[in-house]
C-alpha cells in the first residue's frame, strides 16, 4: 500500500499539469494570458498551451454584441423641465488586450460616459424637440462613446433611449394641449364641412334657378310663338272671310244678301243692348229701320256698280 502512494502523487501531479498547459476557448471568446505577472498573449476560440505554474490567465472576455442597460437618470432640459430617461447601449470587445489594460472596467466608463452625454444632449434641447430628436440624441451619443472607447479595447455599436418620462405637471399640461389640439382639429373639420354644406346648397340653388329661368324663357318663347301663330291664322281667316264676303257682293242679289245680313246683325244687337241694360237709348229713326240698313249699305250699289261699268 505504501508503495501505490507515490504512484497516486505522481498521476495527481500529471493530471494537475495537464490541466494547467491546455486551456480550451468556446467560441466568440478571447483569453489573456500574463507570463510572470506580465501580459504575453492573448488566446482565441480552440485548444491551446501555456506553461503551468509560470503562464496565467488572467482575464476572459467575450467577443459577442453584449446589450448593457443603462440605469434611468434625471436630465434637465434647455427650457429647465426635469426628465427621466431609460436607455440601452449595444458594446462588443474588439481588442481582448486593451479591453484588459486600458480601464479597470469599460462597462462602468461606458455607462458613465453614455449618462453624461446624454445630460449633455439633453441639456441643449428644449423638452418639446427632445421627445421628436432621439434619433439625434442616440447618434451623439454613440459618437461620444465610440470616440472614447478606442483606447479601451470596446466599440460602442448603438444606444438606444427606451424610455422618457416628464413629471406629472408636465404630462399634465400637455395632454391639455394635446386636448385642445384635437378640438381645435375637429372645429376646424366642422366649419370646413359646413362651408363645403353650404357651398353645395348655393350651387344647388343657382343651378336650380338657371334651371327654371331657362324653362320659362322658353315657356315664354313657346308662348310667343303660338300668339305669333294663331295672330296670323286668325289674320288668314280674315282674310279669307272678307275675301268671301268680297266675292259674294259680286255675285248677281249679293247685295240685297248683303242688306239683309245687315238688318239682322243690327235687330240683334239692338235686342241685346235692351236684354243687359237698364236704361235704353231709342234712336229717333227707329221707325224707319228700311232707311237705316239702306244707308249703311249706301256704298254697297256704287261697288256694285263700279264692277258693272268694269
Amino acid at each position: 500500500m505504501e508503495s501505490l502512494l507515490p504512484v497516486l502523487v505522481l498521476f495527481v501531479l500529471v493530471g494537475v499539469v495537464i490541466r494547467k498547459t491546455v486551456i480550451v476557448i468556446p467560441q466568440q471568446h478571447a483569453y489573456v494570458i500574463e507570463r510572470l505577472g506580465k501580459y504575453h498573449a492573448t488566446l482565441v476560440a480552440g485548444l491551446n498551451f501555456v506553461i503551468p505554474f509560470v503562464d496565467r490567465l488572467a482575464y476572459q472576455h467575450t467577443l459577442k454584441e453584449v446589450p448593457y442597460d443603462v440605469d434611468p437618470q434625471v436630465c434637465i432640459t434647455r427650457d429647465n423641465s426635469q426628465v427621466k430617461i431609460d436607455g440601452i447601449l449595444y458594446f462588443q470587445v474588439t481588442d481582448a488586450r486593451m479591453a484588459s489594460y486600458g480601464t479597470s472596467s469599460y462597462t462602468i466608463a461606458i455607462e458613465q460616459l453614455a449618462k453624461t452625454t446624454l445630460r449633455s444632449e439633453v441639456g441643449q434641447r428644449d423638452l418639446d424637440k427632445l421627445l421628436e430628436e432621439r434619433s439625434a440624441i442616440n447618434n451623439a451619443v454613440v459618437a461620444a462613446l465610440d470616440e472614447a472607447s478606442l483606447g479601451w479595447g470596446v466599440k460602442v455599436l448603438r444606444y438606444e433611449i427606451k424610455d422618457i418620462v416628464p413629471p406629472e405637471s408636465v404630462l399634465q399640461a400637455m395632454e391639455m394641449q394635446i386636448t385642445a389640439e384635437r378640438r381645435k382639429r375637429a372645429l376646424i373639420a366642422q366649419s370646413e364641412g359646413e362651408r363645403a354644406q353650404a357651398v353645395n346648397v348655393a350651387e344647388g340653388q343657382k343651378a336650380a334657378m338657371v334651371a327654371q329661368s331657362e324653362g320659362e324663357r322658353q315657356a315664354a318663347i313657346n308662348q310667343a310663338g303660338g300668339q305669333a301663330e294663331a295672330i296670323r291664322l286668325v289674320a288668314q281667316a280674315n282674310a279669307e272671310a272678307i275675301a268671301s264676303v268680297a266675292h259674294a257682293l259680286e255675285q248677281q242679289g249679293g247685295d240685297r244678301a248683303a242688306a239683309l245680313k245687315v238688318a239682322e246683325q243690327y235687330v240683334a244687337a239692338f235686342g241685346q243692348i235692351a236684354r243687359q241694360g237698364t236704361t235704353v237709348v231709342i234712336p229717333s229713326n227707329l221707325a224707319d229701320l228700311a232707311g237705316l240698313v239702306q244707308g249703311a249699305l249706301s256704298v254697297l250699289p256704287k261697288k256694285s256698280a263700279d264692277s258693272s261699268q268694269g
